[in-house]
């Protein structure tokens, strides 16, 4: 469990830097790769924003405020091993972008759709693993970070609150498509097979 933590958080922190570094490579172009490789909402020209505007920051600010719940929740998703994560990962990614483009405003970048995501996933996972544990880390989470939630609901202009409501659409998804099957009886523990360890 100790090397699966520390190979969690190499891996969160080494995503999280990769954000930074692309986003301090990309400084002196933005004002051509912002409009380029974001979303633009339902034109052609910004479908590719789908794959790319989550690695793409308006400002340090912008890059900082997503940083640290991207860190914290790719770390615990990560405790479920690399496969898993790539697959949440990969969900909420997708589900943000698509959102976005069908439903947004006007061009979107940024990764916190994604932050969403992850967050969401840790938020219902353990009711749909039946985990007791998860379901008191998702109550911890909550109350860490609950604020965040606001953020799906349009209540600031100039956030995206689409890719923030997909992407957290894309989380629960995520919990649901990769929901443990019925545990063994030698691996249940607790009332009506409920886990208590994940």
């Amino acid at each position: 469990m100790k090397q699966r933590a520390k190979s969690a958080l190499v891996v969160a922190a080494c995503f999280t830097a990769g954000l930074w570094i692309i986003y301090l490579l990309t400084l002196p172009f933005q004002a051509t790769l912002l409009p380029d490789l974001g979303i633009l909402p339902r034109q052609l020209d910004g479908l590719d924003g789908i794959v790319f505007s989550p690695l793409l920051h308006a400002g340090t600010g912008h890059l900082i405020s997503n940083s640290l719940p991207l860190l914290v929740f790719a770390f615990l998703v990560l405790l479920e091993g690399l496969r898993r994560f790539a697959a949440v990962l990969a969900i909420c990614w997708l589900a943000s972008g698509v959102g976005v483009w069908l439903f947004g405003g006007g061009l979107t970048i940024g990764v916190s759709g994604v932050v969403f995501g992850l967050f969401a996933y840790l938020m219902v996972r353990g009711f749909y693993n039946r985990d007791l544990i998860q379901i008191l880390l998702g109550g911890l989470l909550f109350l860490i970070y609950g604020s965040l939630l606001w953020g799906v609901l349009p209540t600031a202009a100039g956030v995206s609150w689409q890719s923030h409501l997909f992407g957290a659409a894309g989380g629960v998804a995520a919990a649901i498509l990769l929901r443990r099957k019925d545990p063994s009886p030698e691996s249940r523990n607790g009332p009506a097979g409920w886990r208590t360890r994940s």
